[in-house]
């Protein structure tokens, strides 16, 4: 099986190998399924209890000690507006890392997603997204990236910095810790 690259690709300023296809976490939420790159994945964790904060957004369930360091707990259900996650066997934490778009440099923000399920891993063939549908999504467009599609199945990528702005979480999330 042979693959070709476009000079483009195979050429990536900073050494990397090409990539001619893109990975990502798929995953239930409500009754919808959506999916983040497997880049800003850093693990996987059963439902794990978490501290309740005064003053946060409904959509923050409170923070949990991943070895020492504190982080959110989103959830992103209610974040999307939609009903929030009701806690069941196979509900999970994504922590990821998402970085804030205005400021690469930034070290990224760590935040576990709260999700009902987590799928497997979808590869897609090439790593463009397509442009999500204006209408007919059940969360807000400008949340979705756009849409993955390998063979048959079809789900629609989360916007990370977007929708976890990271400077108003954070400031949020900081205001709580402090008081």
């Amino acid at each position: 099986m042979h693959h070709h690259l476009n000079a483009q690709a195979a050429a990536r300023p900073d050494g990397a190998p090409p990539v001619s296809q893109q990975q990502y976490l798929r995953f239930a939420l409500g009754s919808g399924v959506y999916a983040v790159p497997i880049d800003s994945v850093r693990e996987i964790l059963e439902l794990s209890p978490t501290t309740a904060l005064p003053l946060m957004p409904d959509f923050v369930r409170g923070v949990m000690n991943l070895r020492g360091a504190v982080v959110p707990v989103i959830d992103l259900a209610a974040r999307f507006g939609l009903p929030p996650a009701v806690l069941a066997r196979r509900t999970c934490i994504v922590v990821v890392e998402v970085h804030a778009p205005e400021d690469p440099g930034q070290a990224p923000q760590v935040l576990g997603l709260m999700v009902d399920a987590v799928h497997e891993v979808l590869e897609t063939e090439g790593d463009v997204l397509e442009d999500p549908p204006a209408l007919g999504t059940a969360i807000a467009p400008q949340f979705i990236e756009g849409i993955a599609r390998s063979r048959e199945t079809m789900v629609s990528v989360l916007n990370l910095p977007r929708a976890l702005d990271s400077e108003e979480l954070a400031q949020l999330i900081a205001n709580a810790i402090q008081h």
